[in-house]
């Protein structure tokens, strides 16, 4: 029997920012590759580096991941009052 393996493939950043984008983030343009997407009710902007078709790093992956889990929460919080 062959062994099968899950195989994750990493998010491209264009699918980073369409991310960002339906969650309210506004985009920056920075020197080169870099853009600066912020968000009004987040203190920490986060930096994306790399052109749409390269794969993200996981890094922001996770850093995009947690900034929409934060407005998940600050949402949620905002409908309970």
């Amino acid at each position: 029997m062959s062994e099968c393996k899950l195989i994750i493939c990493p998010l491209k950043i264009r699918e980073l920012k369409s991310l960002l984008l339906q969650a309210g983030f506004s985009c920056k343009p920075g020197k080169g590759s870099h853009s600066k997407w912020i968000h009004l009710q987040l203190p920490k902007a986060i930096i994306i580096a790399g052109k749409d078709g390269s794969d993200a790093k996981l890094y922001l992956e996770k850093q995009v991941n947690e900034a929409l889990e934060e407005i998940k929460k600050m949402e949620e919080e905002e409908t309970e009052e």
